[in-house]
């Protein structure tokens, strides 16, 4: 694999982190962004103590756009769309400026630095690469999470056109759907929906929600290590050639390909017990 430049968002915890400093550690030059200034420093320290003098950290909040006008001219050869975040609790019960929110973070954002760079990239005549940070939850949708992964479903639909629409100008497009990874970030999605959820006001109860979450938090399946998803995080992201779609680990890849079959035939019914025939028991896994 030939030596990169890549821009990761979202680099100051968790997958980013983590495989940011993987890939520095293999040779490439990383740019990691991290969303607060109090985040940069920690970081850039950790690079010095690791002695990774090819990995520059720099603050890339999205929703600054002047953040954003600067890092588009930054000179890389792979953007990797990581930073994220997710909002829980009933979709019929969410404020609904939480779930725009939500979305500007997630969708729209993102696609307004992705547009920049590519159109700059098309521009000068080179090649390069978009990696998006879906999400399992980006192919199937769980209760009391689907604002969250209603816009990673959005990232999965935006990265399948832009394949097709960049295929001509040598710029590839790829995401990566993380399963229930242990990074601390779903557990503190999962306590949003708890500053807006009020039991005098609300038909959905805290304890209720709040069992619901620590009962699958509590799982093997809700506590997966995070060092498999990072690994090959640092695999994908520089690489030329793979898979578009790069679901980890692959119980959950076989899990969603069953599920996405059986959608085909979930059904309407008045009775819950009908419904359980044919829709499969999936727990609320997800990651971002």
């Amino acid at each position: 694999m030939t030596r990169k430049t890549i821009l990761v968002t979202g680099a100051g915890s968790g997958f980013g982190e983590g495989a940011a400093i993987g890939m520095a550690q293999n040779g490439h030059d990383v740019i990691a962004t991290v969303q607060v200034s109090p985040q940069v420093m920690p970081l850039r320290q950790k690079a010095e103590a690791l002695g990774l003098d090819n990995l520059r950290v720099e603050r890339l909040d999205l929703t600054d756009p002047y953040d954003i006008e600067q890092a588009a001219k930054w000179d890389f050869d792979v953007l990797w769309n990581n930073a994220g975040q997710g909002e829980s609790g009933p979709v019929w019960e969410i404020p609904i400026d939480l779930v725009r929110r939500n979305y500007e973070i997630n969708v729209f954002l993102p696609l307004v630095l992705t547009q920049k760079v590519v159109q700059k990239w098309v521009s000068q005549g080179r090649t390069g690469k978009v990696v998006f940070t879906s999400s399992m939850g980006g192919l199937f949708t769980p209760a009391n999470w689907g604002t969250y992964v209603s816009t990673k479903h959005a990232l999965e639909a935006l990265a399948e056109a832009l394949q097709q629409e960049l295929r001509p100008y040598g710029i590839l497009i790829q995401t990566i759907n993380p399963g229930a990874y242990f990074t601390g970030y779903n557990e503190t999605m999962a306590d949003n929906a708890f500053r807006w959820l009020d039991d005098g006001k609300n038909f959905t109860k805290r304890a209720e929600l709040r069992k619901g979450f620590d009962d699958f938090f509590a799982t093997p399946e809700g506590r997966l290590d995070a060092k498999e998803m990072i690994d090959r995080m640092i695999e994908i992201v520089p690489a030329d050639t793979g898979k578009f779609r790069n679901v980890v680990p692959k119980a959950i890849e076989d899990m969603l390909k069953a599920h996405q079959l059986q959608a085909w035939e979930n059904r309407i019914e008045p009775e819950d017990s009908l419904v359980a025939e044919v829709v499969p028991e999936i727990k609320p896994t997800l990651s971002a």
